[in-house]
């Protein structure tokens, strides 16, 4: 990607850091410096959608046509850094360019052929308020930017927020977030196929939860991605 001399000139003038170990960033750099980025451990999920250790979460509980992640989910590793302050540190920059560099490399591989729209899972309003942003819905408008995928963030709304998924077991997920969702636009997305945009997958309790209600509109498909995806 060229340069413009407006880039080269901002990054004189204030220094752009690396995400995940504040090195100053070339101008040619995003986000995350070449040497973190290669220490990502991609997944290439998006190479094989349909049949893969992401995918097979969902199969039996949520008709999903594919699913992807960008790289593999280590808590407390060098790599995690980047989740945590786009999460925790507002930086909602972070997660917009992931999304970018996530929907540029499976751009290539035609992950997104077939996907008519972006459905970000949303947070409560007093969550996000607190947090200021939701980071699903920034990433989902990096791959927006990429893809020019509309983006349908009102077609599902967060009706409450009960205790955080971290330390809980697969089946506390799951109950945890069984009746969090509710479809609030059936009209805006009937008969499209729509990607359920998330930060991080573990066992899939969220996504399913938000993707039961989308499925309830007529005629909607359901994939899945998420920058993150823990591997168990």
């Amino acid at each position: 990607m060229k340069t413009s001399f407006l880039s080269k000139l901002l990054d004189t003038l204030a220094p752009r850091q690396c995400a995940n170990c504040g090195r100053r960033l070339s101008p040619d750099e995003r986000v995350l410096c070449h040497a973190c980025y290669r220490r990502l451990e991609l997944t290439y999920l998006w190479q094989n959608a349909c049949d893969n250790p992401l995918a097979r979460l969902f199969w039996g509980v949520l008709p999903i046509e594919k699913a992807a992640s960008l790289f593999y989910f280590t808590p407390r590793t060098e790599s995690s850094q980047v989740i945590y302050d786009m999460k925790y540190h507002d930086r909602p920059d972070i997660a917009r360019s992931m999304g970018a560099i996530a929907a540029r490399l499976m751009a290539a591989d035609h992950f997104f052929d077939g996907i008519d729209g972006l459905v970000p899972v949303p947070l409560t309003r007093r969550r996000q308020w607190q947090r200021g942003y939701n980071q699903s819905m920034e990433i989902a408008r990096g791959i927006s930017e990429v893809t020019a995928l509309p983006i349908y963030g009102k077609a599902v709304r967060r009706t409450k927020f009960h205790d955080s998924q971290t330390t809980k077991t697969a089946i506390e997920r799951r109950d945890n977030v069984a009746d969090v969702f509710r479809l609030a636009d059936s009209n805006a997305v009937r008969g499209l196929h729509l990607l359920i945009i998330d930060d991080i997958i573990t066992t899939g309790a969220t996504v399913t939860a938000c993707g039961l209600q989308l499925s309830q509109a007529e005629g909607v498909r359901v994939s899945v991605f998420s920058l993150g995806f823990t591997r168990s």
